[in-house]
């Protein structure tokens, strides 16, 4: 079975790309769009890793990183935190609340598979 990836970006352009390359590098992709549509997919159905921008509509990614790691049922879920604040403050917040890795926009897509790649290992 595959590996599942939840995305959540509230960018349609970036959501369409990263969905495309994650499918064809064979894992099961969903998508939300704000940070209450990812807590409640999530629930629905626990996501092998979570791609997860920070500026997003309701609740921010960091906040919603920190409700993955405070809850003992996600907590071990892999975060990539997607963001186009790149300064080694937000960086080093993303880490600190628990994100396993974090890349700034814009970024190569290949790259976010690459790091996807390392942590869950190959798809197929």
């Amino acid at each position: 079975m595959a590996k599942s990836i939840l995305l959540v970006d509230d960018e349609p352009n970036i959501v369409l790309s990263l969905e495309f390359l994650m499918k064809r590098a064979g894992y099961a992709v969903r998508t939300a769009t704000d940070g209450d549509a990812a807590l409640e997919a999530i629930t629905e159905d626990r996501p092998d890793l979570i791609l997860l921008d920070v500026n997003i509509p309701k609740r921010d990614g960091f906040e919603i990183c920190q409700l993955i790691r405070s809850n003992p049922g996600w907590k071990d879920i892999p975060i990539i935190m997607l963001t186009a604040k790149g300064r080694d403050v937000e960086r080093e917040k993303g880490l600190a609340m628990g994100a396993d890795d974090y890349v700034t926009k814009p970024f190569a897509t290949q790259e976010v598979v690459e790091k996807v790649e390392a942590i869950l290992g190959k798809a197929s």
